[in-house]
Formats: structure tokens, C-alpha cells, sequence
């Protein structure tokens, strides 16, 4: 039996995808503990655009590393790819986790996601509230509205477990505080990350990622990142733009979005047929990070589609005395 050329196509990209954030993780690595989270940063975009460049589709960055003003690759609005292919819209955080890397940390990743035509929420670089939990969990279970005891009792309700089996994973970051103690006045456990969101979403959605809810304040851009991955593993998630000050109000409302209030699903953020793929940089309880050997190094990726809800993890071996290494 032969297999239709869409769905051929779709899975050839899927694998086209890994290709661009091993790139970028490949890259990234080299700057593993080096103090300088620009160069690891810089690094990882480079390497992800010129694999870009070879790639088969008429891609637009809906999200990116900001406006055109404020970068030079991976801006909203550019074109990539080599105009061959399907019409799609990119979603990339080259390396998440700039500062991780730099001081040799835990769970820094590449993360980039694919879409149909108008699939991803554009979105500034701006703070999101969010909630995200794993498969399974029906409509109304949870609610960015209320607060987190209801939602835990709801979650812990769901799954049929007391509360103090929950593990609520967020960001360490002083802006959390009140929340923190609210999660724990509640009874659940926390596991606190030094950053990486996106592995943290994705993180409540893996059997094997030790999280049942992420909770807390984020980027914007990982948010939608966030809720691609969520659509392939069957998650839910909710999440509110926040507006710190005027400058990001303008920005936002450049870009369309003028109602702060807004409660956005995981469809919402990243809608129709979607591809999500990452490859870790450091070690972390998503993905393993690069290991550098003496002719090259390894690496551990994870691709999912949407449509399927298949999700595969793939180990790659890199032999740089067959060619050079990225970045």
C-alpha cells in the first residue's frame, strides 16, 4: 500500500523539523557554562535559519524572535524557506534557555512548530499567564480564573487522586511567590525550574515528565510554542496576554491583539494541522541534552503531530569527521 502524498509530505517535514533544532541545539551546546548567553543564543538562531533556508515550503514567522526592528533572523513577518512547498506558518524559539546554557544548567532546549496558513496566535514578546495540564483531562476541569486550590481539587478529582499526589511545576522567579505559597497552602508538591517553560508545558503532558499542571507567568511566544506541543500530546491549556506597561500594549495592538482579558485555549494559540518538534541543549526531565564525543556528538529530539497524536523521540549520532559541525 502506498502512502498519500500529503500525508508523506507532512511526515518528511516533521523529520525536516528535527533537522532545525538539532542544528540550533548542536550549536548552543558548544556554549554550554560559557558565562555568555548572547553568543549561545546567536549561536542557536543561525543554525536553525540556515537549515531553514533548505527547507521545502513557503514559510512566514508568526512567531519569532521579535519585529523586524528589534532583529535580523527570525523576525515576525519574514519569509523562509525555499518557496517550495506548502504555505505554513513557523513558530521557533531557536534556544530556550539562553541563560541556562550559559551557566550549564538544566533543561534548555530548540523548539519549533509548524502550521496551516493563520495556525498560531501572534504574539509580542510579552508576558502569559498559564495553565496547562496533561491528556485526559475534560473541558471546564480547569479555568485560569480561579484559583489554584479549585483547580487542583478539579485536577486531583479528575484523576482520582488526593491532592498531595499532584506535582504543580513552575518557574522560579520572585513574581511567583504568592502563587507558590498558595500551591503549597493547598497541599500539592512543586518542582521549580530555573526556565524553560516550554519543556515545562510539555512536561505536564508526558507520562514520563513527572508533572501534572504548570502553572505561572511566561513568554508569550513559549506559550504558543507551549500549546503546539499540547496539541499533539492531547493536553489542555489556557493562557492570558499581560501587558506590563504601555509600550506592550502598542506592540500587541500592532499586531491585532487589543483585548488583554482574553482567556486563549491550546486551539486557540495553535490551530488545525500542527508539527511540533525540539531537541534539548542541557539535560532536563523532557529531553536528554547534546553529548559531545570525540568525532562528534548525540542528541535527543522529540517530534508530534497533531493529527495523529504520534509522538517520537529520536536519538541521532553526529559524525563531525564527515562534516562540520553547526554553528
Amino acid at each position: 500500500m502506498t502512502m498519500s502524498e500529503p500525508v508523506a509530505k507532512d511526515r518528511n517535514l516533521s523529520l525536516e523539523l528535527v533537522r532545525v533544532t538539532e542544528a540550533a541545539a548542536l550549536a548552543a551546546a558548544g556554549h554550554m557554562g560559557s558565562g555568555d548567553e548572547k553568543a549561545a543564543d546567536l549561536a542557536a538562531i543561525s543554525a536553525a535559519h540556515r537549515l531553514f533556508a533548505s527547507l521545502n515550503i513557503d514559510g512566514t514567522i508568526c512567531v519569532g524572535e521579535g519585529r523586524k526592528s528589534e532583529c535580523d533572523q527570525f523576525f515576525i513577518g519574514e519569509k523562509i524557506g525555499n518557496s517550495h512547498g506548502p504555505q505554513v506558518d513557523v513558530a521557533i524559539v531557536a534556544l530556550e534557555g539562553s541563560s541556562i546554557v550559559a551557566r550549564g544548567g538544566p533543561n534548555a532546549i530548540s523548539t519549533v512548530a509548524m502550521a496551516e496558513g493563520g495556525g498560531f496566535l501572534k504574539v509580542p514578546e510579552i508576558y502569559m499567564d498559564k495553565i496547562a495540564v496533561g491528556p485526559g483531562v475534560p473541558d471546564g476541569v480547569i479555568d485560569l480564573e480561579r484559583e489554584p486550590v479549585e483547580n487542583l481539587k478539579a485536577l486531583a478529582e479528575c484523576r482520582g487522586v488526593p491532592v498531595s499526589d499532584l506535582v504543580v511545576c513552575m518557574l522560579d522567579r520572585p513574581r511567583h511567590s504568592v502563587l507558590l505559597e498558595k500551591v503549597r497552602d493547598a497541599g500539592a508538591r512543586v518542582r521549580l525550574i530555573l526556565g524553560g517553560d516550554v519543556s515545562g508545558v510539555i512536561g505536564s503532558a508526558l507520562p514520563e515528565g513527572g508533572i501534572d499542571m504548570y502553572l505561572g507567568i511566561g513568554g508569550a511566544p513559549q506559550g504558543v510554542l507551549g500549546a503546539a506541543g499540547l496539541r499533539g500530546f492531547g493536553g489542555r491549556m489556557q493562557a492570558r496576554l499581560i501587558a506590563r506597561r504601555d509600550e506592550d500594549r502598542t506592540i500587541a495592538n500592532e499586531m491585532g491583539i487589543e483585548d488583554f482579558d482574553r482567556i486563549y485555549s491550546e486551539t486557540d494559540m495553535a490551530g488545525g494541522n500542527v508539527t511540533f518538534a525540539a531537541t534539548g541543549v542541557t539535560y532536563g526531565a523532557m529531553l536528554k541534552g547534546v553529548d559531545k564525543t570525540v568525532a562528534g556528538a548525540t542528541s535527543q529530539s522529540v517530534v508530534v503531530r497533531s493529527v495523529t497524536g504520534t509522538y517520537r523521540y529520536i536519538e541521532t549520532h553526529h559524525d563531525f569527521t564527515r562534516r562540520q559541525p553547526v554553528g
